[in-house]
């Protein structure tokens, strides 16, 4: 008896163990399984959904959290997250996409051909998701205050009408293009240029859309890496205002800059601040494109020609607007730049690459991997050399601004050199003692090494490897001639409302400017 309950009790206890050792694995494998499933599940939503955004006319774009409240334009729910149109605005959850790319045409680039020329086209209605604060055109009170799927947008004039104030009149009344008229491509108008190629003709100057005088259609680009990573978003915004396309045929184009960059020099002495961050709206940044003036802008080629009797290469070629460098802030350029293609998702913010630039300009204090420039470079300005001080760097400037922000030719101010301008086929160059005087010339607690003003800079690189940069896209250089020589003008546009105290001195120079170009034009 007492043998048969000692096996009992140790078979007991084995199935036990054994029920321990299950419920273990289960509490284990259980969550893995879930999660290989639940990933699966997502990767294959992912497949499907990149399947229709590929094969849909609507430039879709997924986000986990819409920055307002928004409405699916299908099934009319309230949505968190799901898929936005950059071209409409159309905004839609997961679940309805495929219906909503079967229901509702995008905006159109090209008006489709029906045999006939046009010279105007009906309003675009899109229901519901109306921006905030909007008001309707026909009585004039707010839009979109219902918390519900409500009220009409047209895609391209972008006004709003509510739902009991749309009459059938609405939906087949010629479109405006509203407060942006000037600077839309409206797509007839690209309908009759295809036409006008397909019968070889190219006198497109003939057809100005809306019989204006005034029409200046901008053009949009985008640098998406920039600074903040803003680009995308802004293209998408400027894409719901404009037509998508935007391009111009023939014209040289006049260009805005927008500072979505770390230095943003050149926007700087445009007059368009030194860096954006959302905090104007793109409506804003579309009129204030409308009341610019238009300036001249010097561009400049640089030719890097290697050393050697028998390089056969061609000579690399650059086209130069803000600057050429060759020494400490090009070997930070360089060394910022190998870092951000390691790892790109670390440089989102102006202030991270602010901070990696500081720790490079840091570290070159204390190696100067630049020092004794002056002994492997000669330095040729309108074909007479000049002797070089001790020297890290040089640094050959087109227009005002450098080293985000730092007025470099005019230094402390209390010298009386002329300031610097962009339009005059003169460059201003200097030279720097390294990574700390950069760094003081900065702050204004030194003065660069005004070396001359120039129409053609030559720069022979004698010995070793010297960091170079052109507009801040770096190089490491071997032994080279550098010929910086005038290219060509660009036709910018200059904006009087973005002004720094340092601009205040250069306002009635920059007036200057803009009365030689009219006079010029």
């Amino acid at each position: 008896m007492a043998g048969a309950a000692g096996s009992g009790g140790a078979s007991s206890s084995a199935v036990a163990d054994w029920s321990l050792v299950f419920w273990t694995l289960c509490s284990v494998i259980l969550p893995v399984l879930i999660t290989l499933w639940c990933s699966f599940q997502r990767s294959r939503r992912q497949v499907l959904i990149r399947d229709i955004f590929r094969k849909s006319k609507h430039d879709w774009h997924y986000t986990d959290l819409f920055g307002q409240p928004s409405y699916c334009c299908v099934c009319a729910q309230h949505i968190l997250q799901g898929a936005f149109c950059t071209g409409c605005g159309l905004r839609v959850s997961e679940g309805c996409l495929k219906k909503a790319d079967q229901l509702f045409l995008c905006k159109e680039i090209m008006m489709r051909s029906d045999g006939g020329a046009h010279s105007s086209m009906p309003h675009h209605w899109i229901r519901g998701n109306v921006p905030l604060c909007c008001c309707c055109m026909i009585c004039k009170q707010q839009c979109g205050t219902q918390p519900k799927l409500c009220d009409y947008r047209c895609v391209w004039c972008q006004y709003t009408v509510h739902d009991e104030c749309m009459m059938d009149c609405l939906k087949t009344e010629e479109c405006t293009f509203g407060e942006f008229r000037d600077l839309i491509i409206p797509p007839y108008y690209m309908s009759t240029i295809n036409q006008m190629r397909k019968d070889k003709r190219t006198n497109y100057e003939k057809v100005v859309p809306y019989c204006r005088k005034h029409w200046m259609p901008v053009i949009i680009l985008a640098n998406t890496r920039s600074g903040n990573n803003m680009g995308e978003t802004l293209l998408g915004e400027f894409k719901i205002l404009l037509n998508p396309v935007q391009g111009q045929e023939r014209y040289i184009p006049q260009v805005a800059i927008l500072p979505l960059g770390t230095g943003n020099d050149l926007s700087n002495t445009l007059g368009w601040g030194a860096g954006y961050a959302g905090e104007v709206p793109v409506e804003q940044i579309l009129r204030n494109v409308m009341e610019a003036d238009g300036i001249k802008l010097d561009r400049w080629k640089v030719q890097v020609t290697n050393k050697g009797y028998y390089n056969l290469r061609k000579p690399k070629v650059f086209t130069m607007n803000n600057y050429f460098s060759v020494g400490p802030d090009a070997l930070m350029a360089l060394n910022f730049h190998a870092h951000r293609e390691k790892t790109p998702s670390l440089f989102s913010s102006r202030i991270i690459n602010k901070a990696v630039y500081f720790f490079y300009g840091t570290k070159d204090c204390l190696v100067q991997e630049c020092k004794d420039l002056n002994k492997k470079v000669e330095l040729e300005l309108d074909g007479e050399r000049i002797e070089l001080p001790n020297l890290e760097g040089i640094i050959v400037l087109n227009i005002g601004y450098w080293g985000g922000g730092c007025r470099l030719w005019e230094g402390m101010g209390d010298e009386p050199y002329p300031l610097a301008r962009h339009d005059d086929g003169l460059l201003e160059v200097v030279g720097v003692h390294g990574s700390f005087h950069c760094a003081q010339i900065q702050v204004k607690l030194a003065n660069p090494v005004r070396l001359g003003q120039a129409h053609t800079v030559r720069l022979i690189l004698k010995s070793s490897k010297m960091p170079m940069q052109v507009d801040g896209e770096p190089w490491a250089q071997g032994p080279c001639t550098v010929t910086i020589t005038h290219k060509t003008h660009a036709l910018m546009l200059y904006h009087s409302g973005e002004q720094t105290d340092d601009d205040a001195s250069s306002v009635s120079e920059q007036d200057h400017i803009r009365e030689q170009t009219d006079e010029d034009v």
